[in-house]
């Protein structure tokens, strides 16, 4: 049970800093046995599911990187992400438990949010410096953090949930004090939208 809930937990959070990654490394994992995914899960190794995952994980590597771009991109995929990271960590459960798996879909949604928020505010903060290498550094960093997180939990899973706790904190604390860069972002998102700019 620790372990499951580990994996269900960093489906979760993982998948709101990278949703694309996560569906591609646990597909895949699962496809190469180096991985035995549970019976919700194993549709993600599915040859099709791979692909798709695979070109879409390769699309937002490098549309992560860019500054603007990057912002644009959490916005768009946000509505996508927490309902995504809920329902991978319903999956580590599935239907025949589906008690835990509601309580897996809170969890991982709520995770899922946390991350994203945490991102999204951090990388608006990040857009407002002229030079890119801050940008590449951080996208490049929740790169890692998706492979180890993957990693820690599904080797290590009571390590795992205790650097989680903490990272969730602090995630928490970071959202708070960025949030007005956020703001900023959805002003100008809201501003290219507007039917003003487009006839401009």
């Amino acid at each position: 049970m620790p372990s499951l809930l580990a994996l269900a937990a960093a489906l979760g959070w993982v998948s709101g800093f990278r949703l694309y990654a996560v569906v591609f490394l646990v597909g895949a994992m699962g496809a190469g046995g180096w991985l035995v995914l549970p019976a919700g899960l194993q549709v993600l190794q599915h040859p099709m599911l791979l692909a798709a995952s695979g070109a879409l994980l390769f699309v937002e590597f490098f549309a992560d990187k860019i500054p603007g771009l990057d912002s644009l991109w959490d916005i768009v995929n946000s509505v996508i992400r927490v309902p995504a990271g809920a329902a991978l960590a319903a999956g580590v459960f599935g239907a025949d438990h589906a008690t835990l798996a509601l309580v897996a879909a809170l969890m991982g949604g709520t995770l899922a949010a946390s991350s994203q928020a945490a991102k999204t505010t951090t990388r608006a903060a990040i857009n407002t410096s002229p030079e890119p290498l801050s940008n590449v550094a951080a996208s490049l960093l929740e790169d890692g953090l998706v492979v180890g997180a993957l990693w820690l939990a599904t080797n290590h899973p009571l390590i795992f949930g205790v650097l989680l706790i903490i990272a969730v904190v602090l995630m928490w604390i970071v959202t708070w004090l960025l949030f007005k860069f956020l703001r900023a972002a959805l002003r100008r998102l809201r501003a290219l939208l507007s039917p003003g700019a487009a006839s401009v």
